[in-house]
Protein backbone atom coordinates (compact mmCIF):
# COMPACT_ATOMS: atom_id res chain seq x y z
CA UNK A 1 0.00 0.00 0.00
CA UNK A 2 2.02 2.69 -1.53
CA UNK A 3 0.44 6.51 -0.90
CA UNK A 4 1.33 9.33 -3.11
CA UNK A 5 4.34 11.42 -1.84
CA UNK A 6 3.09 15.26 -1.71
CA UNK A 7 5.88 18.07 -2.19
CA UNK A 8 6.47 19.64 1.05
CA UNK A 9 5.84 19.14 4.67
CA UNK A 10 1.69 18.61 5.46
CA UNK A 11 -0.11 20.52 7.77
CA UNK A 12 0.29 20.31 11.36
CA UNK A 13 -2.45 17.95 12.82
CA UNK A 14 -4.06 17.53 15.83
CA UNK A 15 -3.30 13.77 15.06
CA UNK A 16 0.25 12.87 17.30
CA UNK A 17 3.47 11.53 15.01
CA UNK A 18 6.40 10.57 15.75
CA UNK A 19 9.21 12.49 14.59
CA UNK A 20 9.73 12.45 10.92
CA UNK A 21 12.49 9.83 9.25
CA UNK A 22 14.67 11.33 6.28
CA UNK A 23 15.66 9.14 3.52
CA UNK A 24 17.36 10.74 0.64
CA UNK A 25 16.20 8.52 -2.28
CA UNK A 26 12.50 8.80 -2.53
CA UNK A 27 10.53 5.67 -3.71
CA UNK A 28 13.71 3.92 -4.33
CA UNK A 29 12.57 0.62 -2.08
CA UNK A 30 16.39 -1.21 -2.96
CA UNK A 31 18.29 1.47 -0.41
CA UNK A 32 18.79 0.42 2.83
CA UNK A 33 17.21 3.48 4.48
CA UNK A 34 13.43 3.05 1.79
CA UNK A 35 13.57 -0.62 2.68
CA UNK A 36 13.23 0.02 6.66
CA UNK A 37 10.65 2.83 5.94
CA UNK A 38 8.31 0.72 3.94
CA UNK A 39 9.04 -1.92 6.04
CA UNK A 40 6.65 -0.36 8.84
CA UNK A 41 3.57 -0.46 5.80
CA UNK A 42 4.11 -4.40 4.76
CA UNK A 43 1.12 -6.37 6.61
CA UNK A 44 2.41 -9.86 7.58
CA UNK A 45 1.26 -12.72 6.09
CA UNK A 46 -2.18 -14.19 7.14
CA UNK A 47 -0.81 -16.94 9.25
CA UNK A 48 1.10 -14.57 11.36
CA UNK A 49 -0.45 -12.46 14.14
CA UNK A 50 0.35 -8.63 13.63
CA UNK A 51 1.42 -6.49 15.82
CA UNK A 52 0.83 -3.40 17.19
CA UNK A 53 2.60 -1.22 15.11
CA UNK A 54 1.36 -3.45 11.63
CA UNK A 55 -2.51 -2.68 13.28
CA UNK A 56 -1.94 1.16 13.91
CA UNK A 57 -0.02 1.68 10.78
CA UNK A 58 -3.05 -0.31 8.63
CA UNK A 59 -5.19 2.03 10.46
CA UNK A 60 -3.22 5.80 10.25
CA UNK A 61 -0.64 4.98 7.64
CA UNK A 62 2.05 7.21 7.81
CA UNK A 63 2.29 10.91 5.71
CA UNK A 64 5.32 11.22 3.42
CA UNK A 65 6.76 14.11 1.87
CA UNK A 66 9.69 15.53 -0.33
CA UNK A 67 11.60 18.77 0.88
CA UNK A 68 14.23 19.61 -1.86
CA UNK A 69 16.32 16.68 -2.31
CA UNK A 70 15.26 14.81 0.89
CA UNK A 71 12.35 12.12 1.11
CA UNK A 72 10.39 12.30 4.95
CA UNK A 73 7.80 9.53 6.38
CA UNK A 74 6.10 9.91 9.42
CA UNK A 75 4.83 7.28 11.64
CA UNK A 76 2.14 8.45 13.78
CA UNK A 77 3.23 7.49 17.67
CA UNK A 78 2.96 4.56 19.31
CA UNK A 79 3.29 6.27 23.05
CA UNK A 80 0.30 6.36 25.10
CA UNK A 81 -1.04 9.41 25.70
CA UNK A 82 -0.66 10.87 29.35
CA UNK A 83 -3.96 12.47 31.03
CA UNK A 84 -2.30 16.01 30.70
CA UNK A 85 -1.43 15.22 26.92
CA UNK A 86 -5.15 14.53 26.64
CA UNK A 87 -6.68 18.02 28.17
CA UNK A 88 -3.61 19.93 26.03
CA UNK A 89 -5.88 18.09 22.69
CA UNK A 90 -8.91 19.43 23.99
CA UNK A 91 -7.54 22.84 24.97
CA UNK A 92 -5.57 22.72 21.01
CA UNK A 93 -8.92 21.88 19.76
CA UNK A 94 -10.94 24.64 20.85
CA UNK A 95 -7.80 27.03 20.07
CA UNK A 96 -8.37 26.08 16.50
CA UNK A 97 -11.65 26.05 16.04
CA UNK A 98 -11.62 30.06 17.39
CA UNK A 99 -8.41 30.87 15.47
CA UNK A 100 -9.96 29.02 12.08
CA UNK A 101 -13.43 30.57 12.82
CA UNK A 102 -15.20 27.52 12.60
CA UNK A 103 -18.65 28.41 12.57
CA UNK A 104 -21.45 26.36 15.83
CA UNK A 105 -23.71 24.45 13.60
CA UNK A 106 -22.94 21.56 11.93
CA UNK A 107 -22.49 21.63 9.08
CA UNK A 108 -18.67 23.48 8.38
CA UNK A 109 -15.94 22.23 6.71
CA UNK A 110 -13.50 23.70 9.23
CA UNK A 111 -15.46 21.83 12.11
CA UNK A 112 -15.39 18.42 10.82
CA UNK A 113 -11.45 18.99 9.78
CA UNK A 114 -10.54 19.36 12.99
CA UNK A 115 -12.93 16.80 14.26
CA UNK A 116 -11.77 14.62 11.90
CA UNK A 117 -8.05 14.45 13.25
CA UNK A 118 -9.13 14.52 16.73
CA UNK A 119 -10.77 11.58 16.21
CA UNK A 120 -8.28 9.61 14.45
CA UNK A 121 -6.13 10.74 17.78
CA UNK A 122 -8.81 9.17 19.59
CA UNK A 123 -8.59 5.85 17.34
CA UNK A 124 -4.76 6.01 17.81
CA UNK A 125 -5.18 6.08 21.95
CA UNK A 126 -7.67 3.35 22.09
CA UNK A 127 -5.90 1.10 19.70
CA UNK A 128 -2.59 1.85 22.25
CA UNK A 129 -4.94 1.09 25.14
CA UNK A 130 -6.61 -1.90 23.94
CA UNK A 131 -3.27 -3.70 22.88
CA UNK A 132 -2.15 -2.76 25.73
CA UNK A 133 -4.81 -4.76 27.74
CA UNK A 134 -4.47 -7.39 25.87
CA UNK A 135 -0.53 -7.76 26.48
CA UNK A 136 -1.13 -7.32 30.27
CA UNK A 137 -4.36 -10.32 30.01
CA UNK A 138 -3.76 -13.57 29.81
CA UNK A 139 -6.58 -14.83 27.15
CA UNK A 140 -9.53 -16.05 28.65
CA UNK A 141 -11.85 -18.94 27.34
CA UNK A 142 -15.63 -17.50 26.74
Amino acid sequence: MQQTVQEGKPADTLLKYDDPIESTVPGNKSSADSKTLYKKIELPPLEAKPTNDDILNAILPPREWIEGNSHYIQYVSHKQSEREEVSALNKELDKRLTERQARDNPICPIREELFAQVFDEVIRQATLYLSLIHISEPTRPY
